[in-house]
């Protein structure tokens, strides 16, 4: 990681397994492996460590045990949720979702037009917000469902979901909201929120990856995506995944537990880091609006330079954060996102992601702020750092380093 120790601003990617989550699945490796469907005690016995854990998620939502079904993933509970809309309701062949969703969602509506439905993808505004009414207006008769995530994963933005279920409701459309960014930052409850179907995933709040959750609102039609062997009381077929499942319940209950210090301790870093970062660089400007944004999130453009060139610099001296956007082949394809938001492709193409943690410290902070401004200086005077192809993104950090 190099020896300057290791900086990780990247908590929107994922999270470090908090120690006493991993403390709580251990057992389930160790003695108590068995499978929960066995009919003899030391498999059935399990069951009851699975319903513990579904209720200590559902009090995280406020929801009642009876509506979650563990998934593996946040991306399968988007497509599931999607899935069962369209089955639920053989008429209706019409999806509305944003233009600024997780790749779960864009890339399942790409796949729902190609089998013969169609998917509305709704602009955003510059700053990341949504126009209310034009969700009302996309609405028809033959809308199965709207798919609008809570908190975006690149900017932090909020959308109002409680109007947006509202709107859905009075127009007899189902509604699904992508929450995964939520936990732990800001307070969730689906009673007040009215979503028919919620998604979240475990690895976003400190348990490991391969965990996800689907709310399902009581009395809304449901037709599972996956099929098998009758668990998740017929909701998803598969062998429960026991310790991810015990240790999804106890990160549930930390998440409750940490809300006050993501609000209070992580938010001044996540000011702090952006502040300093605006005032000592010129050229920088934050992409997403300032208030309604989640409290751990830094979506910064730096003009005349490249993310990936950036981010190499960064890995040099132990500071891991990331772009929106994902290298093929060479060529950056910039965030769909920012692309969304209007920002042009060079700028996007220069926006790097900070998203903070539990885990981050003043001294996180103080490290990235001394050591950022000079390295944006050296990117900016290295010939060919603006460049758009790979290599000579690659030399150039090279050189620069």
């Amino acid at each position: 990681m190099s020896h300057h120790g290791f900086h990780y601003f990247d908590n929107n990617a994922t999270t470090r397994v908090a120690p006493e989550v991993l403390d709580a699945m251990l057992p389930f490796f160790e003695k108590d492996w068995g499978n929960p469907s066995s009919a003899y005690t030391f498999g059935n016995h399990l069951a009851k460590h699975i319903e513990a854990a579904r209720e200590k998620v559902a009090a995280l939502l406020h929801a009642d045990p009876r509506e979650i079904i563990f998934t593996s993933c946040g991306t399968e509970s988007n497509n599931t949720a999607i899935h069962a809309a369209l089955v639920t309701q053989p008429g209706k062949r019409h999806v509305v979702t944003t233009a600024v969703e997780h790749s779960a969602n864009i890339k399942f509506g790409k796949h729902l037009q190609k089998m013969g439905c169609e998917v509305t993808f709704l602009p955003v505004e510059s700053d990341g917000s949504i126009d209310i009414h034009l969700v009302e207006k996309s609405i028809r008769k033959d809308t199965a469902i709207v798919s609008a995530m809570w908190a975006n994963n690149e900017t932090g933005v909020l959308f109002p979901i409680e109007e947006i279920a509202a709107i859905c409701q009075a127009h007899g459309a189902l509604f699904h909201t992508d929450a995964v960014q939520v936990p732990g930052k800001l307070k969730m409850n689906v009673r007040d929120l009215g979503a028919n179907f919620l998604s979240l995933s475990a690895h976003k709040f400190h348990a490991p990856k391969g965990i996800g959750l689907l709310y399902v609102k009581k009395h809304t039609k449901f037709s599972p995506y996956i099929f098998g062997g009758g668990q998740e009381r017929g909701q998803r077929g598969g062998t429960e995944n026991v310790p991810y499942i015990i240790a999804f319940g106890r990160a549930a209950e930390l998440a409750m537990a940490s809300l006050h210090d993501e609000n209070t301790r992580v938010r001044a870093l996540r000011d702090k880091l952006e502040k300093g970062i605006l005032t000592s660089i010129p050229h920088a400007t934050r992409n997403g609006s300032k208030e309604s944004r989640l409290p751990n999130t830094s979506n910064i453009a730096f003009d005349h330079v490249e993310a990936e060139a950036l981010l190499l610099m960064l890995d040099q001296i132990g500071v891991c954060a990331s772009s929106g956007s994902a290298c093929t082949t060479g060529s950056l394809e910039p965030s769909h996102v920012l692309t969304a938001m209007g920002v042009s492709p060079a700028r996007a193409r220069g926006s790097i992601r900070f998203s903070l943690g539990l885990y981050n410290t003043e001294a996180d902070v103080d490290y990235l702020l001394k050591h950022l401004p000079p390295i944006i200086a050296k990117l900016r005077a290295t010939p060919g750092s603006s460049s758009k192809t790979g290599k000579a993104v690659r030399e150039a950090a090279a050189t620069a380093a």
